[in-house]
């Protein structure tokens, strides 16, 4: 019961993930880079530094954690983070030339994949005695196997709605689309984005041990990789600013009150996903393979429900319906990709 329970938590935070963009959308006069940063001051500082605060028992401090005995896994959890930032970045340019659906399936399937192998991989490198490479067993390689295969599958379907379509139907469901650039954008999103995996991989022990819930256990972890997110994102940021001559975006004060709400809402959405994977993970700790596996499992499940969001914003209307029975077919294997180590 409590595997199921977990599993839950962490498919309604991936429901709240593929759901993060649709509150942009809502967002008036402001330009990309400034929009994107001021929704990551709610989603990679404000919201994660709440969260970690969770994780600080009666008596203690948050601060207590970062001293010099946790300073090497600090460190990387950060460096790890800024890695990611790289990735998301250009995880939204793939939505740019992809759209919602195809985009994020391809940048988070390769996510999940490296995400999964990359953590226990450079932990091993660095503290062999840990062993981290014995928490990849076969039950866990299988199913990172059967997400990817997935992801092949819908990816296949993009390829499929790409050579079918006019470029006026292209055009009109994602206003930008370019396959071959948004595929190679994409393939690097992932790849970086798995670092997020890795930076929590790193970051597992920085928590007050028993006297934190298990649920709450990868908390500041996972502010120490948003905080690094959040740097190369606010570089890259503030630089398109100055290029674009769009520093005036955050002076414009009739459209404060709005864009800040929907800033908010995406990165409460955005952050959602991590924190619920912290909290069901609370509820997998009674199945290695599962808790290894849940940062894979996240990344289908929002697939998943980035294809249905997909569906409903009409990013695939207009093709065949042999195309979107290869979609289907794609996401009923992510969703079993989801329950079947627990079946193996």
């Amino acid at each position: 019961m409590e595997i199921t329970i977990g599993l839950l938590i962490i498919a309604i935070g991936a429901f709240c993930q593929s759901s993060c963009y649709v509150p942009i959308n809502k967002i008036k006069d402001w330009s990309w880079e400034s929009y994107w940063i001021v929704q990551g001051v709610f989603a990679w500082l404000l919201l994660p530094l709440l969260g970690a605060c969770l994780a600080v028992p009666d008596g203690h401090s948050l601060f207590e954690l970062f001293n010099a005995d946790s300073s090497f896994n600090v460190l990387m959890t950060m460096l790890f983070g800024v890695l990611w930032g790289v990735g998301g970045l250009t995880f939204g340019l793939s939505m740019r030339y992809l759209g919602v659906a195809l985009g994020q399936s391809i940048a988070l399937g390769t996510c999940a994949g490296l995400g999964t192998i990359m953590g226990p991989v450079l932990l091993n490198i660095f503290f062999p005695e840990q062993n981290a490479l014995a928490s990849l067993t076969a039950s866990v390689i299988i199913g990172v196997v059967v997400t990817l295969v997935g992801i092949a599958v819908i990816g296949l379907a993009g390829s499929m709605k790409a050579s079918s379509l006019s470029e006026e139907q292209k055009k009109e469901a994602v206003k930008d689309f370019n396959f071959p650039k948004g595929l190679a954008i994409a393939l690097l999103a992932g790849f970086m984005s798995g670092c997020f995996n890795v930076g929590l991989a790193f970051g597992a022990d920085i928590n007050f041990g028993d006297l934190t819930p298990d649920m709450y256990k990868t908390l500041p972890a996972t502010m120490l990789v948003t905080v690094g997110g959040f740097l190369t994102n606010a570089v890259y940021c503030f630089y398109q600013n100055s290029k674009n001559g769009t520093w005036g975006d955050y002076g414009k004060s009739a459209v404060w009150g709005n864009n800040a709400l929907f800033c908010l809402l995406a990165g409460a959405l955005w952050y959602s996903q991590f924190f619920g994977l912290s909290l069901g993970k609370g509820f997998l700790t009674e199945s290695a393979t599962l808790t290894t596996l849940s940062f894979c499992i996240l990344m289908a499940l929002n697939v998943v429900f980035s294809n249905i969001w997909g569906i409903i914003l009409k990013e695939w209307k207009g093709c065949s319906s042999k195309t979107i029975a290869v979609l289907i077919v794609g996401i009923v294997i992510l969703i079993i990709s989801s329950f079947l180590p627990q079946l193996i």
